[in-house]
């Protein structure tokens, strides 16, 4: 980095004598020389004041032509000074010579001279901020403090190691170039601290700097400190040769070097600058606008080019870090010219870096300048960006009149390389440069930071027109009378919004990134949130990428359902067929449409059923788990599927009976009964043609039929019991007779039909237990043993059964001579029963109708099964009324047969009654008891006397009637007693109102 900072102008030429000190005051320069003829011994010095030709705004020194001298002090000073300083704040002339003196400017009048304590001084250093002095003198250190602007009184004094060589201010630290180390003393406490040491050659240097750091000397490298001494991470500066003294002019250190000025910047890493060629400078001088170099006869000035012509130099050369630093020291009021400057620096800057490679580093300077997107996504051919109507940065810095100079470099930078692009366009496919990798992802990283405050400003442009458009609607329906045609603007004002148009396409651009890098994983993430893509680019880039997974994400966030399934269904498909292509067919599976119908199933169950056929003939069960899971309408799935996949309905009834816990509809039982029906006797048809039927054959769907039979009631048995066989099917039957309380019919069945006692016990137990809380609940086995021991009276006593309850049954057949006709058939008569008192039926009991088809599916009658009948009675013994039992047994039943019957029962009345005479006394004990307590309770006597008080109204009972509470202590008149019986009811009452 080398430009020109300062320009070298020679201000004063020809100093008689040696030039000792230089200063500046008003615009005017203040040369303290000695006097020709004492050049080589000590001797008087005077002041020479000169100034420009043409006098300034402001004080500051002039480049227009030599400085002519105004005034001479002669012999102003006995000694020639070791420094001088201006304080411009309060225009004082400080000096050291002699000792330190003061004078007011610009009339020269001596204000203060300190002595003797700063006789003999070699350094001194001034706060102006603070009017305080520090003066070194031998091994002391004085502060001191200007009073009233006329004197100075003293503060501190400390002894310190030996001379102090360089001193400056720092805070309330003082940092000490002593021998050659640095230290810093505090100038409260005199607390001393070494920093380190000045180096082997020159001595030490203190420059203190504008922010309160100081630079401090090491041979030809500068060291930057803390007010503390502590060493500032990354600060230094490495001179070419040692300097003689360094002067800070901000933002450079101008150092004097034997054989010329050297300038470098003070950011890391501290480059050079510029080189001035000055020999045997003796002085240097910082003043406000300027530095000032003292040689033996003459002063010149190191005067700043100005900022504006400094970064178009470094921005010319490629220095864009320095010309952007530079920017930051123009005036505050050209702000506005401050940002166009810069913002064509970082769009310059950017270029550069993109064309070097460094292409995330580019988009920091676009994002930095403030450039619309699209200017940065015009560098990616690559990319496509959707119709917009948005005006480019350069336009809009046209429209600024007062920024139009200054934008120019802007303007002039963007037709530049947009005329590159155009260029580019020209040439052969070979000759186009191909996006590099790192270049998009340095594309999708600048979008990606861009993106927040785009889509927040398009999401609430979109609220405001959603609102605008809500009040308009509000005021149409308000107007009644008048024309209510639809508002079709709304949608175009929406369109054609800025905010959404450089939304779009930021997200349009972004998605195209993702994809063209791999990320197809962000792309899909970047789908799923609210997004702004161009739907018809987006689709036309992904069809020709193939890259469906991102495709379908699309389809969906724009809520295109069905296009989405369509292609999924395809790649399914394809997928399937490509099996050679395993990668292929790990990515695309059924699975993935049951997950895509999962979200659609509360808000469009019609297109979920359309679109899951082709799932439900490849994966039938995570289909139904589907609808199921999610809660679809369960007729609207049965329906369709009894329409347009009926083989798969009892897999949905199946899978929905046992996964939910309340149950499923009666109407969808009843649905999946009679499938399985249907199927059971298309099963019975074929074994009975083929003449391998049996009852104790059993297929997977007459199992089912069964178990569903015995653990549902919500199906319709009145149409199940017309559509079973007369001769086959016994066992479904006898468990429909149980569902409608035909328990006589269901038993004969199992017994008699089927062979399997052990059935009809369970069925017995079955009845018993559910009917627990009946208290005629044993009639179910005295009904058993009826058929095991009078199988034609229990037939008969069934048929007069039927009478009275078929109206319970309408779907029941009822036999009558006129049906004996049309049948074709001997029917069995109805009789009335005979014996009734004898035998009682419950309702649990009791057998009622029968339906079509039902009139043989019953023994006729048979010989008795005696020993069934007592096995049944040695096992359910504790169930069955032994009386009844006793008289419905043959009178040739052997006792030894019913030992096993007999004994348990006996046993357990005779317990019970044990139990009961016991229970009898207990009460009786018990009553007497009471009795005798309450005997006991009237025989209290109470005593009352003249002294007995009522503890209601606390007056005497006398002669009234009194009464006594329980405890036998607490007297009361009885009409008080009864007056405050009477409050506590109404109180009741109140109460009891209230709630």
């Amino acid at each position: 980095m080398v430009h020109s900072a300062y320009d070298a102008v020679e201000l004063v030429a020809g100093v008689p004598g040696r030039i000792e000190a230089v200063a500046s005051h008003a615009g005017k320069l203040l040369v303290a020389a000695s006097d020709p003829e004492g050049f080589l011994r000590s001797s008087d010095c005077s002041l020479r004041i000169y100034s420009a030709p043409s006098p300034a705004d402001g004080g500051e020194i002039q480049r227009d032509g030599p400085y002519a001298l105004e005034r001479q002090e002669p012999r102003f000073w006995r000694r020639p000074p070791l420094a001088m300083e201006v304080s411009a704040s309060r225009d004082l002339l400080l000096s050291l010579s002699e000792w330190v003196a003061l004078h007011r400017l610009p009339g020269l009048e001596t204000v203060v001279v300190v002595s003797p304590k700063t006789k003999g001084a070699n350094v001194f250093a001034w706060d102006d901020r603070r009017g305080l002095l520090a003066v070194g003198r031998q091994k002391r250190l004085t502060v001191f403090r200007l009073d009233s602007g006329r004197e100075f009184v003293e503060v501190k004094e400390f002894g310190i190691p030996d001379v102090v060589k360089s001193m400056a201010w720092c805070g309330d630290n003082i940092c000490l170039g002593i021998r050659r180390e640095y230290m810093i003393i505090n100038s409260m406490t005199g607390a001393l601290t070494e920093v380190f040491s000045s180096g082997r050659i020159a001595p030490p240097l203190v420059v203190p700097l504008p922010t309160g750091e100081l630079l401090l000397g090491k041979d030809n490298i500068g060291v930057f400190v803390d007010q503390n001494g502590k060493l500032i991470q990354d600060g230094r500066i490495i001179w070419s040769d040692t300097p003689a003294s360094v002067v800070i002019h901000k933002p450079y250190a101008v150092a004097r070097l034997p054989r010329h000025v050297e300038i470098r910047s003070l950011r890391a890493p501290n480059a050079l600058v510029q080189t001035v060629v000055l020999r045997d400078v003796q002085k240097f001088v910082q003043t406000d606008n300027c530095i000032l170099a003292a040689l033996t006869n003459s002063v010149y000035g190191l005067l700043p080019i100005p900022i504006g012509a400094q970064i178009v130099q470094l921005t010319a050369s490629g220095e864009f870090e320095e010309a952007l630093a530079l920017c930051k020291l123009l005036p505050p009021e050209d702000s506005n010219l401050r940002a166009a400057k810069e913002s064509a620096i970082h769009i310059r800057y950017g270029h550069f870096l993109f064309d070097s490679g460094s292409y995330e580093e580019a988009m920091e300077q676009f994002s930095d300048s403030h450039v619309d997107i699209t200017y940065v996504l015009s560098l990616y051919p690559s990319i496509v960006l959707p119709q917009t109507h948005i005006i480019g940065e350069h336009d809009k810095l046209q429209d600024m009149p007062e920024l139009a100079r200054e934008s120019s470099d802007v303007t002039d930078e963007m037709e530049s390389y947009s005329l590159q692009l155009h260029e580019s366009d020209d040439k052969s496919p070979l000759e186009i440069k191909k996006m590099s990798h790192n270049a998009l992802i340095a594309v999708v990283k600048y979008l990606q930071k861009k993106r927040s405050a785009i889509i927040e400003r398009a999401t609430a442009d979109v609220t405001e027109e959603v609102v605008s458009g809500a009040m308009h609607h509000s005021l149409i329906l308000s107007e009644p009378y008048k024309s209510k045609k639809p508002n079709k603007k709304r949608a175009q004002t929406h369109t054609s919004s800025i905010a959404r148009e450089m939304a779009t396409v930021l997200d349009t651009s972004l998605l195209q990134a993702l994809i063209l890098t791999g990320q197809s994983s962000g792309a899909i993430e970047l789908l799923k949130i609210l997004n702004y893509c161009d739907l018809k680019i987006c689709e036309e880039f992904l069809k020709e990428r193939s890259d469906y997974m991102v495709l379908l994400e699309l389809y969906k966030s724009n809520d295109m359902h069905r296009e989405a399934l369509q292609l999924l269904n395809q790649l399914v498909e394809e997928s399937k067929s490509e099996m050679e292509n395993t990668d292929f067919n790990k990515k695309f599976n059924p699975q993935m449409i049951i997950e895509y119908l999962r979200p659609l199933c509360r808000s469009d169950p019609m297109l979920v059923l359309e679109s899951s056929l082709y799932v439900l003939e490849r994966n039938p069960s995570d289909t139904i788990e589907l609808f199921l899971s999610e809660k679809v309408p369960a007729d609207l799935v049965n329906s369709y599927l009894k329409q347009h996949a009926p083989n798969l309905q009892s897999i949905y009834l199946e899978l929905m009976l046992s996964m939910s816990e309340s149950g499923i509809n009666p109407n969808l039982q009843n649905e999946l009964v009679q499938l399985y029906l249907s199927e059971v006797l298309d099963w019975y048809k074929i074994l009975k043609e083929e003449g391998n039927w049996t009852e104790k054959t059993y297929s997977p769907t007459r199992k089912k039929l069964i178990c569903t039979l015995e653990n549902n009631s919500g199906y319709n048995t009145d149409l199940l019991l017309k559509r079973l066989p007369q001769d086959a099917l016994f066992e479904e039957r006898a468990i429909l007779y149980g569902k409608i309380n035909q328990h006589l019919r269901a038993l004969s069945l199992y017994v008699h039909k089927l062979q399997m006692p052990e059935r009809a016990v369970a069925y017995c137990d079955r009845v018993y237990e559910e009917g627990a809380q009946q208290p005629s609940k044993s009639n179910i086995y005295f009904n058993f043993l009826q058929i095991y021991l009078n199988p034609r009276k229990a037939e008969k006593e069934f048929e007069q059964k039927i009478v009275p309850v078929a109206s319970e049954f309408p779907g029941i057949q009822r036999v009558s001579s006129a049906t004996k006709v049309r049948g074709g058939r001997t029917g069995k008569k109805v009789v009335e029963i005979e014996g009734a008192d004898n035998i009682r039926f419950s309702p649990s009991g009791t057998d009622s109708g029968r339906s079509d088809g039902d009139r043989d599916d019953v023994s006729d009658g048979g010989p008795i099964m005696l020993n069934e009948a007592l096995k049944l009675l040695s096992q359910r013994w504790d169930r069955i009324n032994g009386a009844q039992a006793l008289r419905l047994l043959p009178r040739d039943t052997k006792l030894q047969d019913l030992v096993s019957f007999l004994e348990p029962l006996l046993r357990n009345s005779s317990e019970h009654l044990r139990n009961y005479l016991v229970i009898k006394n207990l009460i009786f004990r018990a009553n007497l008891q009471v009795k005798e307590d309450l005997y006991k309770r009237r025989q209290a006597v109470v005593k009352i006397d003249g002294d007995s008080i009522c503890s209601l109204c606390h007056k005497r009972i006398a002669n009234s009637a009194f009464a006594i509470y329980p405890n036998g202590q607490t007297l009361v008149h009885f009409v008080c007693f009864r007056e405050s019986q009477q409050i506590k009811a109404v109180r009741r009452a109140n109460s009891v109102k209230r709630r």
